[in-house]
């Protein structure tokens, strides 16, 4: 008897019986999130299962060894990290983190900073009939982007997404990148549709623009990334847990804007109130859609759980009584009689920060969280999970930009504690500290930002064993990381080099497919879109969700540059120098 209490509080520790643990980084059997190999008989097997990707922290961070990662991740000093040259990051963009006081022996943050370049080739040809290129014309079209990956239940699939989000967009990007250059609206007209003896009922004068393209391109590659984590988590260990994830690109005089979860990007401007760039995705601000899609498929509530609300909740008691209640298309309250159905956990409970899905989970969008059940049932998580984000657009153009504008992202942990308007009060107080005056001290004022709103959101830590901001109020305990991007910087780089480089035309004939480009745009430009008045100028509107490009698995992706063929060229992807 006491031989099998011990077994079974061993298996309640260490996991299910049978399943290994793991040892020299590799894992025996099933994977900690569940997912093992079996034989063809359906017994299971034994198997040995690579990791996927070798935990680290930000590549520009430069550190060389697991000693100072370890160093890195003490959590009673929580030291904040910065870049230690600040050389590879461009702009001289701040950049700073610090880990969790013990809630997670890792720091479960990741960041990514890639340059990179769309180049690709157009061909003139001498008419729409004829397959004869009289010249081809090379552009090359440079972006940044700037990403935050917040992890939960492990740095799984933060480090997934930082090492491979980047690969993905970029090549979702190539795909698109011959009509960067043209005027648009790109559209197929219905004269076209009418050569092809198909009626125009199913092919809608649509126009497509530039920032559709684009905001389409970031949106399919967060699917790809999602289902990428999901492949992987089931064939390699260390890919399980999830995160949230918030990019910037800075691409054609633009920043796109995309967020899935609760990081955050702000605008901070000089004796303006900050603006949000994102919305949080939280059970709370996603209640609505929650509970629709619970009230739609209630199979997906696992008998535990009803998409009703409550103005309280119902107890054992109250059956047969009235109670006020509102259902999944209801925006009011009425009135009910209690039922034995009505004690089911709500499957959105809670408020604010502490509301979560399933009595489980508190972000609704991100990556990952694919083998995730509610506690103690077979209720899965991940239908009512979302890896689509939501994607704004600034216009650079459009904008009068002032050296001290920045943009500033954020995973939770900055912002559980700290008001936009204070993140942009401590970035202009600690810039002024360096001024243009200076240029040996002034390329360290957005480190220095980063680093003093790390060091406000962390605290100190006090007498009484816990971390106390400096007006005595609690300060987060959770890992934090920040990025302060001036856009200044961005805009000179625009001033100074247009942001479609041509070179060419190169004369060559040479016979191409029936499909291949046949002429060259007279002008170059980037679109046009709507702007929402009670938007500043310059900040276009939210874009509409564009249905994924594609679906494939992007199993090739790597650290490395890349050097990958395409009908309209060769893709060069440059990266920052620590690579």
């Amino acid at each position: 008897m006491i031989n099998r209490f011990k077994s079974a509080l061993l298996n309640a520790v260490t996991g299910n019986p049978g399943e290994d643990r793991v040892v020299n980084g590799t894992h025996n059997g099933a994977s900690s999130s569940g997912s093992g190999t079996k034989s063809s008989s359906g017994d299971s097997s034994v198997s040995t299962r690579s990791v996927r990707y070798e935990y680290s922290r930000p590549h520009f961070l430069n550190l060389l060894s697991q000693d100072e990662i370890q160093v890195s991740a003490d959590h009673g000093v929580r030291p904040i990290i910065v870049p230690r040259d600040l050389s590879t990051l461009p702009w001289s963009v701040g950049y700073a983190e610090t880990i969790n006081s013990g809630k997670s022996k890792r720091n479960e943050d990741q960041a990514r900073l890639h340059s990179g370049v769309l180049e690709f080739q157009v061909s003139f040809n001498a008419s729409e009939a004829s397959n004869e290129v009289l010249s081809v014309q090379s552009y090359k079209i440079p972006y940044k982007y700037f990403a935050l990956f917040d992890g939960h239940a492990g740095p799984g699939a933060a480090v997934a997404a930082a090492t491979q989000l980047h690969n993905i967009l970029h090549d979702k990007l190539m795909s698109i990148a011959h009509h960067l250059t043209e005027s648009g609206p790109f559209c197929e007209t219905t004269t076209t549709a009418k050569s092809k003896g198909r009626g125009t009922l199913w092919y809608p004068n649509t126009d497509v623009t530039a920032d559709d393209l684009i905001v389409g391109a970031l949106e399919s590659a967060f699917f790809e990334m999602d289902a990428l984590i999901d492949y992987e988590n089931k064939h390699f260990d260390g890919v399980d847990g999830g995160c949230t994830a918030v990019v910037c690109l800075f691409l054609l005089n633009k920043v796109y804007i995309a967020n899935a979860g609760d990081s955050r990007a702000i605008l901070c401007r000089r004796n303006s109130e900050a603006l949000a760039l994102s919305n949080d995705f939280t059970p709370e601000t996603e209640r609505t859609r929650i509970r629709k899609l619970a009230a739609q498929n209630p199979e997906l509530l696992g008998g535990e759980f009803t998409s009703n609300e409550y103005l309280r909740r119902p107890v054992k008691r109250d059956i047969g009584s009235k109670i006020l209640y509102r259902a999944a298309h209801m925006t009011g309250w009425t009135y009910k009689t209690a039922e034995q159905e009505d004690l089911k956990f709500p499957v959105v409970f809670g408020q604010g920060k502490r509301s979560r899905v399933l009595a489980t989970i508190g972000v609704t969008r991100g990556f990952g969280d694919h083998e995730l059940s509610a506690h103690s049932t077979s209720a899965r998580i991940k239908p009512f999970l979302s890896s689509q984000p939501e994607v704004k657009v600034i216009n650079i153009e459009e904008m009068i930009i002032n050296e001290d504008d920045v943009v500033v992202m954020g995973t939770d942990g900055l912002w559980d504690v700290t008001p936009n308007d204070t993140v942009a009060s401590i970035v202009f107080s600690t810039v002024d500290q360096f001024p243009a005056g200076d240029p040996i001290r002034f390329k360290y004022r957005y480190a220095s930002a980063a680093q003093d709103l790390v060091m406000h959101a962390r605290g100190k830590f006090t007498e009484k064993r816990n971390w106390r901001m400096n007006d005595g109020s609690a300060a987060t305990i959770d890992d934090i990381s920040v990025f302060v991007i001036p856009l200044w910087a961005y805009k000179m780089e625009i001033k100074e080099n247009n942001p479609i480089r041509i070179s060419g035309p190169e004369m060559r004939s040479k016979q191409l497919p029936d499909n291949a480009l046949t002429h060259l745009p007279n002008n170059v430009s980037n679109g046009e879109t709507g702007t929402v008045a009670s938007l500043p100028n310059g900040l276009d509107h939210e874009m509409n969700p564009v249905e994924p490009l594609s679906d494939k698995q992007n199993n090739n992706a790597t650290n490395q540059d890349l050097s990958i063929q395409h009908e309209q060229g060769v893709v060069l992807v440059e990266d920052g120098p620590n690579h």
